[in-house]
């Protein structure tokens, strides 16, 4: 009887430690993995780093490498596209904003524009602020006597920051020349009259 998948990484991993070595290389390690088996590997890398030696990770999973990752170095087409850390890469290629919304959304509203800062009106009496904290925000609102049911920051995931930066560096987009609206011809059509046609890829032999 083989080993399972997750075993079978366990056992690689183990081969590749008994060197003891500074520098390890991990290529895909939780994929095709249950739960518990990333969890396990996740936190064995973290441990193994927190020894003092160099871990990387080469992985498609972003949201893996949000929780495993400190610096990430970013690859397309063979060029080096980034090399910075988690907090830096996703501040450089996303938005940052404050969610603001209140029952005095009028006054609120009123109070950032007399303090200078933008503010984005959205469905729901959302008001969408960039380049404050939310202590700043918290701050002002306290003074002017403005209730806030909601006060919160938003940050992009890596998924959507690494999208956004390598939007052009991906070497194939996904996309169809074909109407999506127009009807799908019926399976088989047209086949009958033109299966023995010369030029419909039929062989004749004699």
């Amino acid at each position: 009887k083989g080993f399972s998948l997750g075993m079978g990484q366990r056992l690689g991993i183990a081969s590749a430690l008994l060197g003891d070595p500074e520098i390890l290389m991990f290529d895909e390690p939780v994929n095709g993995l249950d739960p518990e088996g990333i969890h396990w590997i996740r936190n064995l890398m973290k441990a193994l780093a927190s020894e003092g030696r160099t871990i990387f990770v080469s992985s498609h999973l972003m949201s893996e490498m949000a929780l495993t990752a400190d610096h990430l170095i970013v690859i397309g087409q063979g060029r080096l596209l980034a090399d910075t850390s988690m907090a830096d890469f996703i501040q450089e290629n996303s938005r940052s904003y404050t969610r603001l919304r209140s029952p005095q959304y009028e006054q609120l509203r009123d109070v950032l524009h007399q303090e200078g800062f933008t503010a984005v009106e959205t469905a729901g009496g959302v008001l969408e602020i960039d380049g404050a904290t939310t202590e700043e925000l918290g701050e002002l609102a306290a003074r002017h006597q403005v209730v806030l049911h909601e006060l919160s920051p938003q940050r992009a995931s890596l998924e959507e920051a690494f999208m956004q930066m390598t939007a052009g560096s991906v070497e194939y987009h996904a996309h169809s020349d074909r109407d999506p609206a127009a009807e799908p011809p019926a399976v088989g059509a047209g086949w009958g009259e033109n299966w023995n046609k010369p030029g419909s890829n039929d062989t004749e032999g004699k």
